[in-house]
C-alpha cells in the first residue's frame, strides 16, 4: 500500500462543487499520462470548512516539463519554482511539481527549490496542517497531519516544529494571524510560543508583503482576536508605525462591532485611534496606493466634522456616499451603537440638490462667458460658492437661477 493511501478518506461524500468539477479533466488527462495529481491548499481546506471556493491548486509528481508536454496551451509563470499555467476551455489552472525547499537566507524565500516525485515530501514543506491537505479527483482527501481534525477544533498548527516553520518564512506568522481574523480559529499553545518567540523576524519582510496580510486581517470577522494577538505576541513592533501604539491596538480590538466593518473602514478606525501619528505618513508607510491614502485621510477629517456637529447637507455633500457610510460605519463602532442609522444617512444623501459637481447646471465656461473673463482660481471659487448655495437650497439647480442670483450678489 502507497503511503497515501494510509490518510485517505472520503470528502463527506459530497459532490465535489463546481471549481473542483471544472478541473477534473486537468487532473484526468495528467494521471492519463501517468503521473499523480491532486488538489491542494486552500481549496481544500475551505472545501471541508463549506466555505466559498476562488481558485483550485493543484499539485502534480510531473515535472514542469513534462506538464508542458501533456498540455498544448502553457504559461510558464514560475516555473523556476515549479509552477505552469495550463489553459482549458477557457480557464488557467497553476499546476506546480511536487517540491522540497531548503535553506531560508532572508526568511522568506527559499535559497533552493527541488522537484520531487513524492506527494507527502511536498505537503511537509507548507505551513500549517489544515493548508496540507491533498484530494484526489473523487474527493478523497489525503491529511498525514491530522489537518481535518485540527480544522474540528478549531485550531491553527504548524505542520512540524513552529520554530523551523517560522524561521524559513517569517510571513507565515501573519499568516497564522490572518487565519485567526478569517476562520476564527486559535493558535495552538506551542505555534503561537514560537510566533512570540520569534517576531523579530518579521523585520526582515517587505513592508509590501506585510501589508497583503495585515488587509486580509483587518477584513476578517474575528478581527479583535488578531489585532489582540499582534500585540501578545509582539507582531505589531514589525509593522509600519504600530509599534508605539500598543494602547490604540488593544482598544480597537475592545470594539463590539469592529467585526462589522470592512477594511477600508477598519483602516480609518486605526486612524481614528492613533491620534499622535500623521495619518498621510502611517497610510504611506504601509506603501498603500495613492488613491486610498487621499480617501483614508478625507475621510479622517469628515468624521471629526461630523463627531462635532453631525451631518450637515455641505459635509455629505463633500463626503460622497461611499466615504459618508465609511465614516457612518466607524462612527458606530466607535459608539457601540447597535442600531444602524445606514439608511438615514442614505436617505439625507439623496435628498441632496446636487451630489456632484457634475450634476450642477452651470459650467467654468459659462462663468467665462458671464464675466469675460480668463479661467484661473477664481472660477474654482465661485464654482463652489454656487454648489454650496445650491446644497443649502438657496438657490435652485438651475443656469438662469444662478445667473441672477450672482448679478444680486454683483458677482458678474
Amino acid at each position: 500500500m502507497k503511503s497515501e493511501d494510509k490518510a485517505l478518506n472520503k470528502a463527506g461524500g459530497k459532490m465535489l462543487p463546481e471549481n473542483f468539477q471544472q478541473a477534473v479533466p486537468i487532473l484526468k488527462k495528467i494521471e492519463s499520462a501517468g503521473f499523480l495529481a491532486y488538489f491542494v491548499g486552500g481549496s481544500v481546506r475551505d472545501f471541508i470548512l463549506k466555505r466559498p471556493i476562488n481558485d483550485v491548486d493543484i499539485a502534480t509528481s510531473a515535472f514542469p516539463q513534462e506538464i508542458k508536454e501533456i498540455f498544448p496551451k502553457t504559461v510558464d509563470v514560475g516555473i523556476e519554482h515549479g509552477t505552469i499555467l495550463v489553459l482549458h476551455e477557457g480557464r488557467g489552472y497553476e499546476i506546480t511539481t511536487f517540491r522540497t525547499e531548503s535553506a531560508y537566507a532572508d526568511f522568506r524565500r527559499p535559497d533552493k527549490v527541488e522537484f520531487i516525485r513524492s506527494l507527502d515530501g511536498d505537503l511537509t514543506r507548507r505551513d500549517f496542517t489544515m493548508n496540507s491537505m491533498a484530494m484526489n479527483l473523487e474527493g478523497e482527501v489525503y491529511d498525514p497531519f491530522n489537518g481535518q481534525g485540527d480544522i474540528h477544533n478549531r485550531l491553527i498548527r504548524t505542520v512540524g516544529s513552529p520554530n523551523l516553520r517560522f524561521t524559513e518564512d517569517a510571513l507565515r506568522m501573519m499568516r497564522g494571524v490572518r487565519f485567526v481574523s478569517q476562520l476564527g480559529f486559535k493558535l495552538d499553545s506551542t505555534t503561537c510560543a514560537a510566533l512570540t518567540e520569534h517576531s523579530s523576524l518579521l523585520g526582515h519582510i517587505a513592508v509590501e508583503r506585510k501589508t497583503m496580510e495585515f488587509e486580509k486581517i483587518v477584513s476578517g470577522d474575528w478581527k479583535h482576536e488578531a489585532l489582540k494577538l499582534l500585540v501578545t505576541t509582539n507582531l505589531y513592533k514589525e509593522l509600519p508605525y504600530l509599534d508605539q501604539q500598543k494602547e490604540a491596538l488593544l482598544e480597537v480590538a475592545k470594539l463590539p462591532q469592529l467585526g462589522k466593518l470592512n477594511k477600508e473602514q477598519t483602516w480609518l478606525l486605526l486612524l481614528v485611534y492613533m491620534e499622535t501619528v500623521n495619518p498621510k505618513r502611517f497610510l504611506k508607510g504601509w506603501r498603500l496606493p495613492s488613491k486610498m491614502i487621499k480617501e483614508r485621510c478625507k475621510e479622517l477629517e469628515i468624521f471629526k466634522e461630523r463627531r462635532k456637529f453631525g451631518w450637515s447637507k455641505p459635509l455629505l455633500y463633500q463626503a460622497g456616499l461611499e466615504s459618508a457610510m465609511n465614516v457612518e460605519k466607524v462612527n458606530e463602532c466607535v459608539e457601540s451603537i447597535a442600531d444602524s442609522s445606514e439608511e438615514h444617512v442614505k436617505e439625507e444623501f439623496r435628498m441632496l440638490a446636487i451630489s456632484s459637481r457634475k450634476e450642477l447646471d452651470v459650467t467654468g465656461n459659462d462663468l467665462m462667458d458671464w464675466t469675460t473673463q480668463k479661467g484661473g482660481p477664481w472660477m474654482k471659487e465661485l464654482l463652489s460658492e454656487i454648489e454650496l448655495a445650491v446644497i443649502n437650497e438657496k438657490i435652485t439647480n438651475e443656469k438662469d437661477e444662478i445667473r441672477r442670483w450672482l448679478e444680486r450678489c454683483n458677482r458678474l
